[in-house]
């Protein structure tokens, strides 16, 4: 995909290489201060950390890291970075890493006096960067939910800096890009939309390019549409017109909330189970879905397909394999704390959430 600019209202900066010229541009808008927010060693071990603070000084700005972002951001970390961005009075918050530093700096920049926020990914996936929601952890009443706050004013994708993360996290990441498709696609109304059919296209090409970078991860131009791909899964345009269905999120969110698990992985163990458990009950759909998706005749076939997908990717298909043993009393405490939604083609009870997570071990 060509290089391109696009704002809705994130300004987007997106193309192989664009990085630099997109940041010192970015740059000149905001006052000197900015507070550098990250998470673990990746982005000093790969050099990128000493990039930014090189293009950060030649800008004139001051700097003020915010590090540790971890992978399931929480409140308190949230609060952390509130308090520091008071104290040195910043004029920019710039969130580097994936869809955890820029949930948890979306929080970071509400508040009475909103700041600014700029978002470099170097690792998609989430989505994050493209719209106003976050996921946040309350380690205390173990609930991990959704917050909303601001929108960044820019992002920036360069499909070369995910090259800076593993590539197991570019896989984990790619399938997050496939599940907000799916959890949009199977969401109210039944009937096939304009926003349903580019779903499709935008699950094809997922699914098309996560084995392209599994099995080749110098593949630049998979990497590239991976990107776009996680852009489009969460910049609202697949959304336009439907109750959003969300169900294996939710899921997961509180199963995060209980083991810490990751994201991506966590999904791709849920969701097969959990398809077939509800497809009867939105079977046109599925059938819909089997033949435009995975060129199948009927759901069956096509959840099978998915299943062997995250399989063939080298994605976890148990908890087990994720390192997670559940007992019967934390099942039970993950299924009666998860959120039921609305979109769901039925709406599932705590006890068959129960049967899933189950079945998922």
């Amino acid at each position: 995909m060509n290089r391109f600019n696009y704002e809705f209202p994130v300004r987007v900066h997106f193309g192989e290489g664009c990085f630099e010229e997109s940041l010192r541009s970015e740059l000149k808008k905001y006052g000197k201060n900015v507070m550098l927010a990250y998470g673990g060693g990746s982005l000093k071990r790969t050099g990128l950390y000493d990039r930014i603070l090189c293009i950060l000084s030649e800008e004139g700005k001051t700097v003020t890291d915010f590090a540790g972002i971890m992978p399931n951001p929480t409140l308190k970390k949230v609060q952390e970075g509130q308090k520091l961005a008071r104290e040195i009075k910043a004029d920019l918050i710039l969130a580097v890493g994936g869809g955890s530093v820029s949930d948890c700096c979306k929080i970071v920049a509400t508040g009475e006096q909103p700041i600014p926020l700029g978002v470099v990914v170097t690792a998609s996936g989430t989505g994050s960067e493209q719209n106003n929601g976050a996921v946040i952890t309350d380690e205390d009443k173990k609930v991990k939910g959704a917050m909303w706050g601001a929108f960044a004013q820019f992002c920036i994708l360069d499909p070369d800096l995910t090259k800076t993360v593993p590539l197991k996290q570019v896989i984990s990441g790619a399938f997050d890009t496939l599940s907000h498709c799916m959890e949009t696609y199977f969401g109210r109304p039944d009937e096939v939309t304009l926003s349903d059919e580019i779903n499709e296209a935008v699950q094809r090409n997922t699914i098309r390019n996560l084995r392209r970078i599994a099995d080749n991860p110098e593949d630049d131009f998979a990497r590239s549409e991976l990107m776009w791909a996680s852009a489009m899964g969460e910049n609202g345009i697949l959304k336009l017109g439907k109750v959003t269905d969300f169900q294996c999120h939710m899921i997961e969110h509180q199963l995060g909330a209980y083991t810490d698990c990751n994201h991506g992985q966590g999904l791709a163990v849920l969701h097969p189970v959990l398809y077939r458990h509800i497809y009867k009950n939105a079977i046109e759909k599925f059938n819909r879905w089997a033949q435009e998706v995975w060129l199948v005749q009927d759901a069956e076939d096509a959840i099978n397909y998915l299943a062997e997908l995250i399989y063939e990717v080298g994605l976890p298909t148990t908890f087990s394999e994720m390192g997670i043993t559940l007992d019967d009393e934390t099942v039970r405490a993950i299924a009666n704390s998860t959120i039921i939604t609305p979109g769901c083609c039925r709406k599932l009870t705590p006890d068959e959430i129960v049967d899933i997570l189950n079945e998922c071990k």
